[in-house]
């Protein structure tokens, strides 16, 4: 069993993500989406939101057992991100993964 931290880290590094709500709507909509990463003490609003979106287009979804400052630390940025979508995963293995 992988880290989840440690694959999220290697997908924004050689793979491509979407930061943020409005590029992750983006990312569902237009079918881009393979997994979402939502942080688990962020807004229950944009959770729920994204959530549902997830189950009618039959995306998966991850959550971060941390805050949205913590999951913006392990992509690397100095802001909160409270959700992130991965197009490619690049060497990372979060498709193929279970976290607990």
């Amino acid at each position: 069993m992988s880290d989840l931290n440690n694959d999220v880290r290697l997908a924004v590094d050689t793979g491509k993500v979407n930061l943020g709500y409005r590029e992750v709507l983006r990312a569902i909509h237009d079918n881009k989406a393979k997994t979402v990463v939502l942080a688990a003490k962020g807004k229950k609003d944009i959770i729920n939101d994204i959530n549902h979106l997830c189950r009618i287009a039959g995306i998966r979804t991850i959550m971060f057992g941390g805050n949205s400052v913590e999951l913006g630390a392990i992509c690397g940025k100095p802001y909160s991100i409270n959700s992130l979508a991965i197009l490619d995963p690049g060497n990372s293995n979060v498709l193929n993964e279970t976290y607990n």
